[in-house]
């Protein structure tokens, strides 16, 4: 990367500090209560391809330590050198070799299965997926009903937008992701401004108007 290419990249946080531990517990708090839509305000100049909250959730979360897969607008993009920049974290060209995965809106999510899913042994050894999806909806009368550790009884949310395969082939994935406990992968959904979290330990049921999809 020349000093030109540098030029063009936008800014991170403004204070690295206190913009990282704003993010960080954006995400903690969607990933202790799956289904709930968080807002995630930040300061970042985020790139120009993938969501603004996706971009400010990674920025949070990698370091030069992590590995880190990108669909391939996003690999092609002034992301990819965004977050190596600010980051040092090293990208990858499998999904398998990831800790860290996103997933633009338009660019199809390989299968859940071939990312790292750690082992009974050592279940944080596997990947954390970014998924940009159009929208988020808490409530609603489609979509899917959510149960799991952080629900109370159950939640139900609305996503527009998942990437091809699609709603159908993602849940009956998650369901085999869910049943792989303790091993399997955590994921966020993200729309523009905010995000949701799915851990491993949350079970997905897709409502009727979805199963025919």
């Amino acid at each position: 990367m020349n000093a030109h290419d540098l030029s063009k990249l936008g800014a991170g946080f403004s204070d690295a500090a206190l913009g990282s531990q704003s993010v960080f517990r954006a995400a903690l708090q969607a990933l202790s209560h799956p289904g709930r839509v968080i807002a995630l305000p930040h300061d970042a100049q985020t790139p120009s391809r993938g969501h603004a909250a996706s971009a400010a959730l990674l920025l949070a979360l990698l370091d030069p330590d992590c590995t880190l897969w990108l669909s391939p607008s996003l690999a092609g993009s002034d992301a990819a050198a965004w977050l190596r920049f600010h980051t040092g974290c090293v990208l990858v060209d499998a999904p398998e070799n990831a800790q860290f995965a996103w997933v633009a809106q338009g660019d199809a999510c390989p299968p859940l299965g071939s990312f790292a899913h750690g082992s009974d042994a050592y279940p944080d050894q596997s990947a954390t997926c970014v998924l940009d999806v159009a929208a988020l909806t808490e409530g609603g009368t489609a979509g899917w009903t959510l149960r799991g550790p952080g629900i109370q009884h159950s939640t139900r949310i609305e996503v527009d937008g998942l990437p091809h395969p699609g709603a159908s082939a993602f849940t009956s994935q998650w369901a085999a992701n869910h049943a792989g406990f303790p091993r399997g992968i955590d994921m966020f959904l993200a729309a523009p401004q905010q995000i949701v979290g799915l851990p491993r330990t949350t079970r997905i049921e897709a409502h009727v108007e979805e199963q025919g999809a």
